[in-house]
């Protein structure tokens, strides 16, 4: 499992790097200088991308006329990126969606673990946000991805969505913590109600009566798998709706922050990088406040139960690496691919990872909470396709 780890860790800091400079196109310069002569002639010094990278001249074009001007065209080279083939971004969108299902399994199997064996979901969640950071600064040190250019400005910027990722992380941990895996994931579902709630609230931005008729059934659907849930917990609900409320306001604060400079080398996957820095610099302090003074006890307790100190620790490490892989395989796939795609696609992975709850951990799920959960699944699907055809009748 370990080395499988660092295979995909190398494969995703690949898939996720500047793309390889390679053609070359000509961008010319004018300069205008007077000079006697009434003659016209044309003179064109051409000069090859591989003279330009050894230092070779510029390519030159004169004109003289008799109007006793004299029109030099310079021409330099610029380098400009290769157009990517069908097949190659076919394969390349593939991978990020295997990876985005396989990681997002894996970050659910070794989270539940762990708190299965310790109960203390504030500190696995710092964790995990400390285990990104430092993946994400060993690439940067080490060169295999350029490392983002910040002002002051441009963090204060980041700050409030950087919390919103701190407070969703958190909650969704606590409720992945007192629940099932399943049920977990069927309440998350909830989260296009939240964002569409708080457009219209805080951005004035209102949406055509289908779009919002279509979370119907997305509301209906969590609220009969509750209702069914055999294992249910009002912690396990308010953490997935707490998780819900923070990830809408992420994306609300992102999009009024749109038009503001966030950087240089700011692309999706150091921009999650960036996010993750702000938010452990939230969430350490209060896991250190709030569960430090009694996280040796919660330890000796669990060993007690027979877990190996190693045991927990591994699966904690894994879940911290698997959850910072899968989200900045996610903001890869969203920048990628059309939102209609995407919003496939994510609705595809909640039913992936539900499978994986009821197959992994044997969650059961009551003929009732199946129809619950396909009812919000599908919902959710319609709301994002609606929303799509209706933004686009807009433009």
């Amino acid at each position: 499992m370990r080395s499988c780890s660092v295979f995909i860790s190398l494969l995703l800091a690949l898939l996720s790097s500047s793309p390889v400079e390679g053609h070359w196109t000509k961008k010319a310069e004018l300069n205008l200088k007077l000079k006697n002569g009434s003659k016209t002639e044309i003179s064109i010094q051409k000069a090859s991308a591989i003279e330009s990278l050894r230092g070779g001249g510029n390519a030159r074009k004169v004109e003289r006329g008799g109007n006793n001007k004299k029109i030099e065209k310079v021409v330099t080279p610029v380098k400009v990126v290769p157009a990517e083939s069908k097949l190659l971004y076919n394969l390349r969108i593939g991978s990020y969606f295997f990876l985005w299902y396989s990681l997002n399994v894996g970050y659910n199997y070794h989270n539940k673990k762990t708190l299965n064996m310790i109960s203390a979901p504030l500190t696995l969640s710092a964790l995990q946000l400390v285990v990104g950071v430092v993946y994400v600064g060993l690439l940067w040190l080490f060169r295999l991805r350029s490392a983002p250019g910040l002002s002051i400005e441009n963090i204060k910027v980041l700050n409030p969505i950087g919390f919103c990722h701190a407070a969703s992380h958190l909650s969704a941990v606590v409720g992945l913590g007192a629940g099932s895996v399943s049920f977990a994931h069927i309440v998350k579902a909830m989260e296009p109600f939240f964002t569409a709630l708080f457009s219209a609230i805080f951005l004035k931005q209102f949406f055509p009566l289908p779009v919002y008729a279509s979370l119907i059934p997305v509301v209906a659907g969590v609220a009969l798998a509750s209702l069914k849930e055999l294992n249910f917990s009002i912690v396990a609900l308010g953490g997935a709706m707490g998780s819900n409320v923070a990830a809408a306001s992420r994306a609300i604060l992102a999009k009024k922050s749109m038009s503001a400079p966030k950087g240089t080398n700011m692309g999706p996957a150091n921009l999650y990088g960036v996010l993750t820095i702000i938010a452990t610099i939230v969430l350490v302090p209060i896991a250190a406040i709030l569960e430090g003074p009694k996280i040796m006890a919660l330890w000796d307790a669990a060993v007690s139960k027979g877990f190996a100190g190693e045991l927990i620790t591994r699966h904690a490490l894994l879940s911290g690496l698997y959850f910072y892989l899968y989200n900045e395989v996610a903001f890869l796939a969203l920048d990628a691919v059309h939102p209609v795609v995407h919003a496939v696609g994510n609705t595809l992975k909640r039913v992936f990872v539900i499978a994986s709850g009821v197959i992994l951990f044997g969650n059961q799920i009551t003929p009732l909470g199946l129809v619950g959960s396909a009812l919000a699944i599908v919902g959710v699907l319609v709301f994002s396709l609606v929303k799509e055809y209706y933004s686009n009748k807009k433009v």
